[in-house]
């Protein structure tokens, strides 16, 4: 069951990096990723109050918010910090460079995530699994980018900080990873996404009031294509619900769940070919092609 919620987050994820793409297109960072979180912040809101105004009527649902401790927030709160800094530097650099770039290096995230499980957590794969980590990895890792001379020589400064502000966001996702499989283990996935996304809710206002101080109203006015940051709050809060639900299950693997999961970059190759008509194509078919075989060697693996 875990794996078939690990695959239903990346189909969620895809199209969640695609929302991401159009919204950022004639947007500021600093007002998508702050008003995509305030709107994740009130759609969860519901189940919250629903759990705290009609315990009995929520208590065994899905969507049942029970009560944290003081433990349990502080480190939801780090959780939070964790994710926001990831997602700062990953929306930074998905602003300025393609999304047929961007999608796939963000799926590297799995090879980090695989060396802290089997550190930390003493995972071990078996032969299938081992196949399709190394197959969707190392595709991944070989063709990620347009071409070797791009990373090693970015054309200007401004190219270099880009790439900088991505490979942080991947090392970062990586921790956020582990720690989640942490968190699951021991807390509730409803409350620490629910609480996780209203710490990081009021952390973004705080950042966005700071540096919209002088003209508030004028920039959320100036806001365009609204109704994608929508969907941006939508799959990302069905994405991380499986995700976080699929952790929980105590013979998932964190090194095969997050593999899958960013396995989504496959819809985001697809749009950035089909419709933003982003250079080299065939490149990155093959690195789809291998993303694909890999997927399927984990779910063999899995339900083997």
């Amino acid at each position: 069951m875990w794996t078939i919620l690990a695959f239903i987050s990346a189909l969620c994820l895809g199209f969640y990096d695609i929302s991401k793409k159009i919204a950022l297109r004639d947007n500021k960072v600093v007002d998508v990723l702050t008003l995509s979180i305030c709107v994740s912040a009130l759609l969860l809101s519901i189940p919250l109050w629903l759990s705290r105004l009609f315990p009995e009527m929520m208590t065994g649902t899905h969507f049942y918010v029970p009560t944290l401790d003081l433990q349990a927030h502080l480190y939801t709160v780090l959780k939070s910090v964790i994710v926001l800094s990831s997602w700062v530097f990953a929306y930074i650099s998905l602003k300025h460079l393609p999304l047929s770039v961007v999608s796939p290096a963000q799926a590297t995230r799995p090879m980090w995530t695989l060396v802290g499980a089997l550190l930390l957590f003493g995972e071990r794969l078996n032969t299938w699994q081992w196949i399709g980590v190394l197959l969707a990895i190392g595709t991944i890792f070989m063709l990620s980018f347009k071409n070797r001379s791009s990373l090693m020589h970015p054309t200007t400064s401004a190219d270099n900080r880009y790439y900088v502000a991505l490979a942080l966001a991947i090392l970062i996702g990586a921790c956020s990873g582990l720690y989640d499989k942490y968190l699951m283990r021991r807390y509730d996935h409803n409350a620490v996404q629910v609480y996780y996304t209203f710490y990081q809710a009021i952390m973004m206002i705080i950042v966005w009031l700071i540096a919209n101080h002088k003209s508030k109203i004028k920039n959320l006015k100036s806001i365009k294509n609204s109704w994608v940051i929508v969907l941006i709050s939508l799959f990302l809060i069905v994405s991380d619900n499986v995700y976080m639900l699929a952790l929980r299950d105590p013979d998932s693997l964190i090194a095969v769940v997050s593999t899958i999961r960013r396995g989504g970059a496959v819809i985001g190759f697809a749009y950035g070919l089909l419709f933003l008509k982003e250079p080299d194509p065939w490149r990155k078919v093959v690195s789809m092609i291998g993303i694909c075989a890999g997927l399927i060697c984990l779910a063999i693996g899995s339900i083997a």
